[in-house]
């Protein structure tokens, strides 16, 4: 099938959020917090046991007020702030103000990496002739990460869940980004990481293809395997 457009999932497809010990480090450091590293190690692992990094790991432990809140996290940015510093409050950290904090950090380029052949594959698109769209369940606007690396430049659209109000795999979200690249659904591929949220773009009759969410150093040529510029129309 000849490729005229793709859709990218953000998180653990084209970026991948830093570890929790990074992100708790340079939060603390920023609110000029100074912990034993026993104590650091047990924040770090409370933290992700509640999975309060957004981008991170999911909850091992799942507080009840929160459950409802957490599976519509994503189509609203006051309930993805609520409901990620709710998880965040299960740990007693020594700082009333690093909960806000912590939630902060995440939003900031700094907080997130590239896979090491994203610019390569999306550059190879657009030169290819292809229109790029990225289809995120998230909670705030990611386009800053997106122009802080230098990535922007090839995405002709995004489209956030919290912005529709609707979260993947509801197809009302593929079916606007197929839209606003001006190409039917069967001329378009989404590539994500997760196969009920981004495999929700089948069922517009997207083909979906799949890449493993790992951290950056396991994962140097995940995109570029997938052979999209290859099979661009």
């Amino acid at each position: 099938m000849p490729i005229k457009g793709v859709l990218f999932d953000f998180s653990g497809t084209l970026f991948r959020i830093e570890s929790v010990r990074s992100w708790l480090a340079a939060t603390l450091a920023e609110r000029g917090v100074t912990v034993d590293e026993a104590a650091f190690k047990r924040y770090a692992a409370e933290l992700e046991a509640y999975g309060a990094l957004p981008g991170g790991a999911n909850p091992q432990r799942m507080p009840g007020d929160l459950a409802e809140g957490w599976e519509h996290r994503d189509e609203s940015a006051e309930l993805h702030r609520a409901v990620y510093t709710g998880l965040a409050r299960q740990v007693a950290l020594p700082d009333p103000g690093l909960y806000d904090a912590l939630y902060d950090r995440h939003l900031t380029p700094d907080a997130w990496r590239p896979y090491p052949d994203a610019a390569e594959v999306l550059a190879g698109l657009r030169g290819a002739g292809a229109r790029i769209g990225i289809v995120s369940n998230i909670g705030w606007d990611l386009r800053p990460v997106f122009r802080a690396h230098g990535l922007d430049r090839y995405v002709d659209a995004y489209v956030l869940s919290f912005e529709h109000g609707v979260q993947k795999p509801d197809v009302r979200l593929f079916r606007t980004a197929c839209a606003l690249l001006g190409q039917e659904p069967a001329d378009v591929v989404m590539v994500g990481d997760n196969r009920d949220a981004d495999g929700g773009a089948a069922a517009l009759g997207c083909e979906v293809r799949f890449v493993r969410h790992l951290p950056v150093a396991e994962r140097p040529h995940g995109l570029r395997e997938l052979g999209l510029a290859e099979k661009v129309a």
